[in-house]
């Protein structure tokens, strides 16, 4: 007699099988298994938990819509990658486009009259500045240095060679070098 494999011992290949075919309990595995690597990515992207959670609770339904479009060529974690840096941009456009609007009309959101309370945590302030940087110097600091990824392995999550990658890494170190100093924090 065969034993069947429970679904927490599937291998992500096996349950995108799965979810294609419309197997919404292996779905369901799938998005657990890498629910936490989505918004852990989406908040290195954004910077504010309330975003981050927006950003991969709308990962969910894309990838819901999108599963079955996955031909396998590269990880899975990095095409899901791929897909939660389109949704922060395409967040990051709305609120931009949002902000422009309530500015014409004389509308502020969030009138505090304090500044906002600045990080204790250095690592933490250090992605604050991260996020200042360049789309795809930030983007190879954020694979490389935030989700552990190697250089190739970041390449092929934005579609670009490894040497550019390593070249996108070299000037947002020298850029971070100039930003903190500017900001008093060497």
């Amino acid at each position: 007699m065969a034993m069947m494999l429970d679904e927490s011992e599937a291998s992500d290949a096996e349950l995108i099988g799965r979810a294609k075919g419309g197997d919404r309990g292996a779905f369901g595995k799938l998005l657990e298994r890498h629910y936490d690597f989505v918004y852990r990515a989406a908040y290195r992207w954004c910077g504010r938990k309330a975003d981050a959670e927006d950003i991969a609770q709308e990962v969910c339904v894309r990838l819901g819509k999108a599963i079955r479009d996955y031909r396998g060529g590269s990880a899975f974690t990095t095409w899901l990658y791929a897909m939660t840096v389109n949704a922060a941009r395409d967040m990051m456009r709305k609120t931009a486009r949002e902000t422009v609007k309530t500015e014409a009309y004389g509308v502020h959101a969030l009138i505090s009259g304090e500044a906002p309370a600045e990080s204790e945590d250095p690592a933490e302030a250090l992605w604050v500045v991260v996020r200042q940087l360049p789309d795809k110097q930030r983007d190879a600091v954020m694979l490389v240095y935030g989700e552990g990824l190697s250089h190739a392995a970041a390449a092929e999550a934005m579609a670009i060679s490894e040497t550019t990658v390593s070249w996108h890494i070299h000037e947002a170190k020298k850029r971070l070098k100039t930003l903190t100093r500017s900001a008093g924090e060497v």
